[in-house]
């Protein structure tokens, strides 16, 4: 997954349904090309920003899913951590934002790889 969210600009999370539409493309055997993933974000009733799905398609070309699909099914999930009591009562909000983000983004690979494990 790292391939997708380093070759796409913005936010993962943002991306999410651009990725999807290619995932679901590439499942069904279908070309996985601006297109098709247009139709696909239409249909899901998401409105195309058409840089995303150059970018996603461009990104695309270079990767093999299936390898990264294998990948990604191979790696194990892994637990959060639990977070050490604090001493102080006030938590930093920047630890919050990170954990978090961590967080999101481990559970974001564990539903992908779910879809096709």
């Amino acid at each position: 997954m790292r391939i997708f969210k380093n070759k796409l600009s913005g936010n993962f999370h943002e991306n999410m349904e651009y990725i999807y539409a290619a995932l679901l493309l590439h499942r069904a055997g279908k070309p996985v090309d601006e297109e098709n993933v247009k139709k696909v974000l239409s249909a899901a009733g998401v409105n195309p920003d058409e840089a995303r799905v150059k970018s996603l398609v461009a990104a695309l070309s270079e990767v093999d899913i299936d390898d990264v699909l294998k990948s990604a099914a191979a790696m194990p999930a892994v637990a959060a951590p639990a977070p050490a009591p604090k001493a102080e009562e006030k938590p930093e909000k920047k630890e919050e934002k990170k954990e978090e983000k961590k967080e999101e983004k481990e559970e974001a690979l564990a539903g992908l790889s779910a879809l096709f494990g």
